[in-house]
C-alpha cells in the first residue's frame, strides 16, 4: 500500500552532510492521516541517514534505524511528518512485564499433593486455582469452554506453543515474533528466547489452557491461543515499534481479542510535551484504534506501582528504564502509559483472594474499568499449596506461580473470549459493555486502606460501588458471560 503523498520533503536536502556518529536507534514516523502512502517521507528517512525498517502504510506508521544524532529533529522538520521520535535511550543491541517478584515453579510433590485433592470433574492441578473461582470460571466451563472461532492473541515475551497445557488451542498461523517492528512468522519464532522469558506463557495458560487432563485450567480453555513476541532478548523490553506491529499483525489475522500485560518501553508515562514521547504515542494509538476497527478487542494491565493515576501528580522513578531513569513528577493525563491509558484499551486492576486491591496495583477513578485475580502473596489462599498468587503455565512444560497485574489482565481476556464466543457477531464496544455490565461491583472499602498494617495509608479509592478507583465497574464474572 504504497502511494507518494502530495508533498515534497523540505527539510533534508540532498547533498547535505548527514551525520552518522551517533548510536543506532529505532525512530517511528507518522505522517499525516487521510494521505494513504509514505513514499516521499520514506525518502527523507534515507536522506536524513536513516534506513527504513517497514512503513506501515495503513496507519501511517514508518519504523526507521538511524546512527544520526539529529535524524529526530531533522525528519520532524519533513513536509508531510506529524510527529517522530526514538523509541529507546540506549543503542540498538545485537523488563517492563507487569509482575512483581520472581516466578515460583511448583516441585514434582507440589504437583502431586494438588493432584490428590483434585475430584474426578478437575484438572490435577485446578485445585491450587482459587482465581478462577473467583471469578466463576469453573463453573462457567462447565457450561461452555469457548467456541474455536475466537483467538485470542498474547501479545508479550512469546508462548510456549510445546507445553501439554497450550498445544491442543495453539493457532501457529496467527503468531509471529514483533521484535523489531517487522513480523516474522516463520515457524517457532513466537516462541521466547529463553526458558526465563516465561510470562508470555504464564498469562496464554490463564487465558486458554485446555481442559485435557494435564496441569491447568484456563478461564477459556476451548478458544484458540496465539502468541506475538514483542520483548527484546535479552532486555526483555517492549519497544513500541514492536508493539504497533504486534497489534497491526493481529489486526490482519483475524484475532479477536488481545491481551497487553506489560507497558511500551523505555517510558513509564509517555510525556506528549516531549517530541519523541508524543511519537511514540502517536504511533501505538494508531495501531490500537486500527485494531479495533477491525474488530480486536484489546486488554491491558494496570502496573504495579501503586499510584493513582486518576490523580494530578505521580512521581515516575523508572523512566527510561533502558538507560539511566531520572525521578521526575508528572500529571498522568499528560503523560499516558501506553497502551493501558490509550483510547480503546480495556484497563485492569489486580485484587488477590480476599478480593481487596492488590497492595501494588495502579488505580484510578475513571481509568480503571474492571479487575480481576492478579495475587497477593502475603495473603494465603484456602488451597492445598496456601499460595496467594496465581498459578499457569511456565515454559518446558511446567506450572509455576506470579502475581501482578500482569495476571489479572488475562482473566479479563479470557472472559471477553467467552463473551465472543455466545456473542460472535459483537463489536468490541458491545463486548466490552457487556464485560463491564456483568461484572460483580465491589465497593471502596470502609476501613482506611492499609495493605501492610503499618498504620500508613496506602491508597485512597474514589468513587461509588458501581464505578471507582479501585475495582472499575466490579470483578469481572466468567460464569455470568455464559449464562446472562
Amino acid at each position: 500500500m504504497a502511494s507518494a503523498l502530495a508533498v515534497v520533503p523540505n527539510a533534508v536536502a540532498a547533498d547535505a552532510p548527514v551525520a552518522t556518529d551517533g548510536p543506532l536507534l529505532s525512530y517511528v514516523v507518522n505522517v499525516r492521516p487521510g494521505h494513504g502512502g509514505s513514499a516521499s517521507v520514506q525518502r527523507a528517512v534515507a536522506a536524513a541517514g536513516g534506513s527504513v525498517v517497514i512503513a506501515y502504510d495503513k496507519i501511517g506508521v514508518i519504523v526507521a534505524h538511524s546512527k544520526n544524532p539529529e535524524f529526530g529533529r531533522t525528519i520532524r522538520g519533513v513536509r508531510g511528518v506529524v510527529s517522530a521520535g526514538a523509541t529507546r535511550t540506549a543503542p540498538l543491541a545485537a523488563s517492563a512485564t507487569d509482575e512483581t517478584g520472581t516466578t515460583q515453579a511448583l516441585s514434582g510433590a507440589q504437583v502431586a499433593q494438588a493432584g490428590a485433592a483434585a475430584t474426578a470433574a478437575q484438572e490435577p492441578l485446578e485445585p491450587n486455582q482459587w482465581d478462577m473461582r473467583l471469578i466463576g470460571a469453573d463453573k462457567a466451563n462447565a457450561i461452555e469452554d469457548g467456541s474455536r472461532k475466537v483467538t485470542v492473541g498474547v501479545i508479550d515475551t512469546g508462548v510456549d506453543d510445546t507445553h501439554p497445557d497450550l498445544a491442543p488451542n495453539f493457532s501457529a498461523s496467527q503468531s509471529a515474533n514483533c521484535v523489531g517492528g517487522k513480523p516474522d512468522a516463520s515457524f517457532g519464532a513466537w516462541r521466547p528466547y529463553e526458558a526465563a522469558a516465561d510470562h508470555g506463557t504464564h498469562v496464554a495458560g490463564t487465558i486458554a489452557a485446555a481442559r485435557n487432563g494435564v496441569g491447568v485450567a484456563g478461564v477459556a480453555p476451548g478458544v484458540k491461543v496465539a502468541a506475538i513476541k514483542v520483548a527484546d532478548p535479552g532486555t526483555q523490553l517492549f519497544y513500541t515499534e514492536s508493539v504497533v506491529c504486534a497489534f497491526v499483525f493481529a489486526a490482519d489475522h483475524g484475532i479477536d481479542i488481545t491481551n497487553n500485560s506489560y507497558y511500551s518501553d523505555p517510558w513509564y508515562m509517555n510525556c506528549v510535551t516531549d517530541a519523541d514521547q508524543k511519537a511514540l504515542v502517536d504511533s501505538v494509538s494508531r495501531a490500537i484504534r486500527y485494531a479495533r476497527d477491525k474488530g480486536v478487542t484489546s486488554v491491558a494491565s494496570a502496573h504495579n506501582f501503586n499510584d493513582d493515576l486518576a490523580s494530578d501528580s505521580v512521581t515516575d522513578t523508572s523512566s527510561p528504564d533502558d538507560g539511566t531513569p531520572v525521578d521526575r513528577t508528572v500529571d498522568p493525563s499528560e503523560c499516558p502509559i501506553a497502551p493501558e491509558m490509550l483510547p480503546g484499551i480495556v484497563t485492569v486492576s489486580s485484587v488477590g483472594v480476599t478480593k481487596e486491591k492488590a497492595y501494588y496495583s495502579n488505580y484510578g477513578n475513571g481509568v480503571i474499568d474492571v479487575s480481576a485475580p492478579g495475587g497477593d502473596g502475603r495473603k494465603p489462599a484456602d488451597t492445598p499449596d496456601k499460595n496467594g498468587r496465581v498459578l499457569s503455565t511456565l515454559p518446558g512444560g511446567g506450572w509455576g506461580y506470579k502475581q501482578g497485574t500482569s495476571m489479572a489482565a488475562p482473566h479479563v481476556t479470557g472472559v471477553l473470549a467467552l463473551l465472543k464466543s455466545e456473542h460472535p457477531k459483537a463489536t468490541p464496544g458491545q463486548l466490552e459493555a457487556l464485560l463491564k455490565t456483568q461484572a460483580d461491583e465491589r465497593a471502596c472499602p470502609t476501613d482506611p486502606y492499609d495493605s501492610d498494617g503499618d498504620g500508613v495509608v496506602d491508597a485512597v479509592c474514589e468513587g461509588v460501588a458501581q464505578h471507582n478507583g479501585f475495582y472499575g465497574h466490579g470483578i469481572v464474572n466468567a460464569l455470568k458471560a455464559v449464562t446472562k
